[in-house]
């Protein structure tokens, strides 16, 4: 797949997701065979008054390469400067500009999802991100902002015709957040409208589920969000799918454990004792989800305050 001048080998992605697509999860998504990751939302008016914070959810691993970093704002002048220093980084493939986050927080700013709003300040955005950008622009959208008001297609025009190299379709609404299903119609009709590549997201949990998107749509890539969550396999799956017409569905528990300490021994070296003991509960929540007796032994390390205490009731219960 190709987005601009920056040709991938694959076109299997890692949605950017905060909170989550810190550099430990990218590294093991990345592993598994994602074929293009993308860093945690960063806001533009944050880089611009260099909060430290924020400056830090760009710290990359030359493993983890290609990396797309996703930014997030209203304001033209302040989305290109943020897009014009990025650009120059090495590290990053790519500059994401977020139109779909749907979080109250982001849009009260008319930000992220809110942005679909008002097309004028999207083409604005857009054409000042792409002039200031040496790197290739794309952009994320949601299907629009309620059922009365969706205009993806006209909002994916806007971005191609402004320069964008390729648009991510998240098929709900921002009124949907993350409930009910995607709509595939909207992303085939965006891909059917569109001459620049054009990348479905939501509901990807398996790789039959991205065979699907695909097939309908006609979409040129998959992007997986949640799906991702507790699972970093399903991009060797659905690569194993897409090759073979089969994959292997077991993850046994050796495996699962190893994968679980893994990512702690990553978040600790980049993020210390204390961050990751504190951030690797929402992780194992998920890595144990659907496992008999999973939701006792969560509860039990979300108490827990010792990192060594929480491996040995891991180890002990996976045995």
């Amino acid at each position: 797949m190709t987005i601009g001048n920056l040709e991938l080998k694959g076109n299997i992605f890692l949605a950017p997701m905060a909170g989550v697509t810190d550099l430990p999860f990218r590294l093991l998504c990345k592993e598994q065979g994602a074929s293009l990751v993308y860093t945690e939302m960063v806001s533009a008016k944050a880089l611009h008054y260099n909060d430290k914070e924020t400056c830090g959810l760009l710290e990359t691993h030359p493993d983890e390469r290609p990396v797309a970093v996703q930014i997030f704002g209203s304001e033209p002048e302040i989305m290109a400067e943020a897009a014009e220093k990025l650009s120059h980084r090495e590290e990053f493939a790519l500059i994401d500009i977020n139109m779909g986050c749907p979080a109250p927080k982001i849009v009260k700013n008319f930000e992220g999802s809110a942005l679909m709003r008002n097309p004028e300040l999207v083409r604005k955005i857009v054409r000042e991100v792409v002039r200031a950008s040496k790197k290739p622009v794309t952009v994320k959208i949601r299907k629009g902002w309620t059922e009365s008001e969706v205009n993806a297609v006209k909002i994916a025009l806007i971005c191609e015709e402004e320069g964008a190299m390729a648009v991510t379709v998240h098929g709900r609404t921002r009124e949907q957040f993350y409930s009910g299903n995607t709509d595939l119609n909207v992303i085939k009709e965006v891909k059917e409208s569109l001459t620049i590549p054009v990348i479905g997201n939501g509901d990807i949990r398996s790789p039959e589920d991205a065979e699907r998107m695909v097939q309908f749509t006609g979409c040129d890539g998959v992007m997986v969000g949640r799906g991702a969550q507790g699972n970093p396999w399903i991009f060797k799956r659905i690569n194993e799918y897409y090759s073979h017409g089969r994959y292997d569905k077991s993850i046994d528990k050796i495996q699962l454990l190893e994968t679980i300490l893994r990512h702690y021994a990553l978040m600790e070296e980049y993020k210390g004792e204390r961050m990751a003991l504190l951030e690797m509960r929402k992780h194992v929540g998920w890595y144990l989800h659907g496992l008999p007796g999973s939701a006792h032994i969560r509860a039990q390390i979300f108490r827990i305050t010792n990192k060594e205490e929480v491996i040995q009731t891991l180890k002990n219960y996976l045995s």
